[in-house]
């Protein structure tokens, strides 16, 4: 019996069986996109019951009284009564025009606090992140040995609490403390460091024989411009000091964390070329370094205009250190004190601004 050969050609869709079956609208696969997408809701859901603790004692203590103090600012409340009472009067800008425009002496203070705290930061940020990165690559070297021990120790000082320190370093600094007994030793009488109110730049432009000139008269935000330019007055630089010791040990461990990154085969390949260890600490790691530079530089910044607890213990009979953070807290009523805190938060917001437009850097990369 003759049998019918199969002809070749292609075998259709899903073989010897038939072509596969399509789904239909609606059907299985509509069912799983739908089960996962219920699923997805499901998760966002828990994701936000699980941090809903979290989110309700940010908004209760820090939105609500960010809000609050901007509400604070444009009234005359005293802080006697409740700030919605019937006695709280809305006053607008006075309060700011009082520190800003209108002669007088919270103007004269607020000036005061915004030049120390300038003179603050343009000396504490520059000298503590040199120091924090001459410690960094002094510890991260190969040939020290106990490095635990050394780090350890730079770092004990930004753990010791600023009360006690600060308290030491004023018994060191007063008149008859322990750095005028040395300075004594070699015959020079030094000041009383603390409470000194000259400033330093003009201290040496009188010892050169120059005094304030006609333009140094001119007002600005309750001072004068050669008050201005006077420079940190002495008992701010034991603040410095202090800032720069007990402040360099952490962003050392930035700058020794960001160091350890670095391949050793860099540091090979330089040394093959021949560069010296400047060369390759100039040329190759601080490059490198950028991004800890600029968090370290960022961070240092905002700290400064932040200092509070060490110009709490120096008293208020010493104007030398008048601070903004300070001074809303010294200043008499509510309203204005809210205005200051306020008007410093626009000036770090600015002036970090400004700052990253000079230092542009994405610390992502």
């Amino acid at each position: 019996m003759a049998t019918v050969p199969r002809t070749a050609g292609p075998v259709p869709d899903g073989g010897e069986f038939g072509p596969r079956p399509v789904p239909a609208r609606g059907g299985a696969g509509t069912k799983r996109r739908s089960g996962r997408s219920r699923l997805h809701r499901g998760e966002n859901v828990f994701g936000w019951l699980f941090v809903s603790p979290s989110v309700a004692i940010l908004v209760v203590f820090m939105v609500i009284p960010i809000f609050l103090a901007l509400y604070v600012s444009f009234t005359n409340w005293s802080g006697l009564t409740s700030p919605f009472s019937h006695s709280v009067q809305l006053v607008g800008l006075t309060n700011y025009r009082t520190l800003i425009t209108t002669p007088g002496l919270y103007q004269t203070d607020f000036g005061t606090s915004i030049r120390d705290n300038l003179y603050f930061f343009l000396f504490t940020v520059p000298l503590q992140t040199a120091l924090a990165l001459w410690l960094a690559n002094l510890v991260n070297n190969k040939l020290l040995r106990a490095k635990g021990f050394f780090r350890t120790a730079f770092y004990f000082p930004s753990v010791t609490s600023s009360i006690a320190i600060t308290i030491v370093f004023i018994f060191l600094f007063q008149g008859d403390g322990v750095v005028n007994s040395i300075l004594g030793w070699v015959g020079v009488k030094g000041p009383d460091w603390v409470y000194d109110q000259s400033g330093v730049f003009t201290n040496i432009l009188n010892g050169l024989g120059v005094s304030s000139p006609g333009w140094g008269n001119h007002m600005f935000i309750g001072l004068s411009l050669w008050n201005w330019l006077a420079g940190p007055s002495v008992g701010m630089c034991v603040l410095i000091i202090l800032l720069v010791w007990t402040t360099s040990g952490t962003f050392m461990l930035f700058f020794l964390a960001a160091m350890q990154t670095i391949g050793e085969e860099v540091d090979e390949a330089t040394a093959i070329d021949g560069a010296t260890a400047w060369q390759r600490f100039r040329l190759i790691t601080l490059p490198l370094l950028r991004p800890a530079l600029v968090l370290v530089v960022t961070l240092g910044f905002i700290s400064t205009w932040q200092i509070f607890d060490q110009v709490v213990l120096l008293g208020p009979q010493n104007p030398t250190t008048i601070t903004p953070s300070y001074f809303a807290y010294q200043v008499s009523y509510f309203g204005a004190g809210a205005a200051v805190a306020f008007l410093l938060f626009c000036l770090i917001i600015f002036l970090t601004v400004l700052q990253r437009r000079f230092i542009k850097e994405d610390l992502t990369k």
